[in-house]
């Protein structure tokens, strides 16, 4: 397990990179680096694991080899959730093992992302494999909502990347028709007036 291979996932705002060691056909683990590391940090560890798996160690966005957000965009624990949920579906792993690093600096320890995505996506994850963890709880009241509210908001973001297709192309006549059918407090003048800057014209409308 001391070769390795190089990945690279396409994003909207770029590519998330990864190291891979073992066979594609191996039973999948997905591995993530702590506060300010990257897949790197996995090196040492993984030749010294079982073989038979195949291990992925991604750089999380704006670590590593991976892209970052474009300037302005914070970073929050949902985003890297939401890497490791992308990753994983470009890898076409319906369920795999998780394995988090670090309880370093708690505002980015990925043991505590690695529950959060356990807790979001239980169908997917097999084992649970935490070096050097924090834990992470919500009061029994809250779990439900948390739950309900966090998976609904990626897998949504996820459904709507998915769909992004070339954008089409409308007469004005036409776009203005869209415009009100979608908005029916609006009058046609006001929808014309708000399609002066809400549309682009380009030689085909």
């Amino acid at each position: 397990l001391g070769m390795f291979s190089e990945l690279k996932f396409l994003v909207p705002w770029g590519h998330v990179a990864a190291k891979a060691w073992g066979h594609s056909e191996g039973h999948p683990v997905l591995c993530l680096h702590g506060w300010l590391d990257n897949a790197n940090t996995f090196d040492k560890l993984i030749p010294l694991l079982p073989r038979g798996c195949y291990y992925v160690a991604m750089d999380f966005s704006g670590h590593g080899l991976s892209s970052h957000r474009p300037a302005g965009c914070p970073y929050h624990f949902l985003d890297y959730v939401t890497d490791v949920r992308r990753v994983a579906a470009a890898l076409k792993w319906r369920r795999f093992t998780l394995m988090g690093h670090s309880m370093g600096n708690f505002s980015f320890s990925c043991c505590f992302m690695s529950l959060q995505f356990c807790f979001l996506y239980p169908e997917m994850v097999d084992k649970l494999i935490l070096l050097e963890s924090l834990g992470f709880l919500l009061a029994p009241e809250d779990t439900e909502a948390w739950l309900k509210s966090k998976r609904s908001v990626i897998d949504r973001l996820l459904s709507l990347e998915a769909e992004q297709q070339t954008p089409k192309v409308w007469s004005p006549e036409a776009a203005l028709q869209r415009l009100l059918e979608a908005n029916s407090h609006l009058t046609a003048e006001g929808g014309a007036i708000l399609l002066q800057r809400g549309a682009t014209v380009t030689p085909a409308g």
